[in-house]
């Protein structure tokens, strides 16, 4: 029990490093430049930056390689990354339909539909959801659950990097920076509530539904070797499909299944927590199936 401890809070005191370190360079960034605005952005851009540097020191330490990592040859790598975007618009397409069928998302019609305007929204979203997908598969589905696996089982490796994973997307502050508040002390109170903001739990659907994400996307990785190309893929078809929503779709709150999405993004919550999960236990059973 206190191995299985020790190994989970490891990556949170990895964490903290990080980003107490991403507090001090910007605060010294914003400093020079003498513009407050740009001190939360960066501590964000710089946390998500030294995380992915990351990986290679604390794999050399941890003696992973990039076998054990996930990563295969290009080639492979290339065929897998489509077959995981593949497998996202088959599971998610399912709840966009029933988002719109239950009245919750609606087309938007104050947008100018022009096929250049469409081609635009889908190649923006489309390029971010790649960069998006490398990143945080490669820190989650690469880095920390091959870290994990390699001291714990593989259930718990996957729930615990499911935590991590979910918790991160709401480690944020929104509080306003001045030049009265541009201070040492200052930054470190931003990343102070930022780590309120993950452990206060203000919206448990959408941490619930990334949870799902991240359980999802983790027994994918485990059924090979070598596929975080597949996650990848799937991790990017996800998200390229929501930001396509978020600029096409209107989305209405006060219906009477609204409680089915979340305040994040307007897509993701119990709706998706149930799907993803239903679609797991699915798999599952037919993979032990086949085995026997």
């Amino acid at each position: 029990m206190r191995r299985s401890l020790f190994y989970a809070f490891m990556p949170m005191l990895i964490l903290l490093a990080i980003t107490s370190s991403a507090c001090v360079f910007s605060y010294l960034i914003a400093l020079s430049f003498d513009d407050p605005t740009i001190l939360r952005k960066l501590m964000i851009r710089l946390s998500q930056i030294m995380l992915l540097l990351s990986i290679f020191p604390v794999s050399k330490w941890l003696g992973l390689n990039k076998e054990m990592l996930g990563y295969a040859p290009f080639k492979a790598m290339f065929k897998q990354f489509w077959h995981g975007f593949g497998l996202s618009l088959l599971i998610l397409l399912p709840v966009f339909f029933a988002l719109n069928f239950l009245g919750i998302h609606s087309i938007d019609a104050t947008k100018v539909w022009t096929l250049g305007w469409i081609a635009k929204k889908i190649g923006i979203a489309f390029g971010l959801a790649v960069l998006i997908g490398i990143v945080e598969e490669s820190v989650f589905r690469g880095l920390l659950l091959a870290s994990l696996r390699k001291y714990l089982s593989p259930f718990l490796a996957i729930l615990i990097s499911s935590i991590y994973y979910a918790g991160l997307h709401f480690l944020d502050s929104k509080s306003p920076v001045s030049e009265e508040t541009l201070s040492w002390n200052g930054s470190f109170q931003l990343l102070g509530e930022a780590y309120h903001n993950v452990f206060a739990m203000q919206d448990w659907t959408a941490f619930l539904a990334l949870c799902s994400v991240g359980l999802f996307l983790g027994m994918l990785r485990l059924r090979d070797d070598m596929n975080l190309a597949v996650c990848i893929g799937c991790h990017t078809g996800w998200v390229t499909l929501i930001r396509i929503s978020k600029s096409t779709m209107h989305v209405d709150l006060t219906t009477p299944y609204s409680f089915l999405v979340s305040h994040y993004d307007g897509v993701i919550g119990l709706l998706v927590a149930g799907w993803l999960l239903f679609v797991l236990i699915i798999s599952i059973f037919i993979t032990h199936k086949n085995a026997v």
